[in-house]
């Protein structure tokens, strides 16, 4: 059995803190080791006694701004930059401890919970990993906007965009876990916006939290942001690592082909419950190799 099957977790705890964007709140996170078939759960120590909140869509309560999780009336919000770094990372447990509801923003991509994780060291554990195994194409659709998946001998997950404005327009990118590129070509790239829904959302109390520190602010024709992009083509880069954050909630990592074309995290979620309903396309298992 090859190291790519087995579980994963973390060797030791890592420490976080930072803002979050929409509260604009202080927080403080600990990501810890956690054993085997344990999964990816939160804890709110704010709240004590209250239950752990365990990464699976079914618990997902909120796609309007951000992926909001919650049971039992507590939630923790925001939670796509730091999924995308467990699923980019393949790591399978871990609890993460929060002292607020919002996982801080950063500065807007996942690099810096995957460098922290990755400094700390990823651990191979004894039990295999369990995939959901694509057997058959399906395909969800709002309107314009799609999300597909294809059978595959390894994941892979290509998302598309098409922006009406001079400075994005369309872009596609594919990410192939099997080239372990996640650190360098995806987890660096930053969230991003548009100035006037920057300030919309600041009149109503949200995005209070965001700056030019931690999102790409986008006039009609230039960047606001002095240091420019990272990539020339970080929008779609971006858009890719939140949708790795957004499918790792189906609770197992997919062996397919995931397509994205204008998809969103309402979207995402949409196709997560179709697929799932959809028993005959899939199967769980472990890896099964051509």
């Amino acid at each position: 059995m090859t190291s790519f099957f087995l579980q994963r977790t973390l060797s030791q705890s890592v420490l976080v803190s930072g803002t979050g964007v929409h509260s604009g709140k202080q927080t403080r996170l600990a990501i810890n080791p956690a054993p085997e078939n344990h999964g990816i759960k939160f804890r709110r120590i704010d709240l004590p006694g209250t239950q752990d909140i365990q990464a699976l869509f079914k618990l997902v309560v909120d796609t309007s701004l951000a992926t909001v999780l919650g049971t039992n009336g507590a939630i923790v919000s925001t939670i796509e930059h730091l999924m995308a770094s467990f699923a980019g990372l393949g790591i399978d447990n871990a609890l993460v401890e929060v002292n607020d509801y919002e996982i801080p923003i950063m500065d807007g991509s996942a690099a810096i919970f995957t460098r922290l994780m990755e400094n700390a060291g990823v651990v191979e554990q004894a039990a295999p990993k369990h995939f959901i195994i694509v057997k058959k194409p399906i395909k969800v659709t709002d309107n314009d906007k799609s999300v597909s998946v294809y059978p595959e001998p390894c994941f892979k997950i290509t998302c598309r965009i098409d922006f009406q404005h001079p400075l994005i327009g369309k872009q596609e990118i594919t990410f192939d876990q099997a080239k372990n590129n996640f650190e360098k070509e995806i987890s660096r790239a930053r969230t991003f916006g548009f100035i006037q829904d920057l300030e919309l959302l600041k009149k109503f109390s949200l995005g209070k939290g965001g700056s030019l520190d931690n999102v790409i602010i986008i006039d009609k024709d230039r960047i606001l942001n002095k240091e420019g992009l990272r990539y020339p083509d970080e929008f779609v880069r971006h858009k890719l690592l939140d949708s790795l954050g957004d499918f790792s909630l189906l609770g197992m990592p997919i062996q397919g082909h995931i397509v994205t074309h204008k998809s969103g995290h309402t979207l995402n979620h949409l196709f997560i419950k179709n697929f799932l309903k959809n028993k005959d396309a899939w199967e769980t298992g472990p890896a099964q190799m051509e």
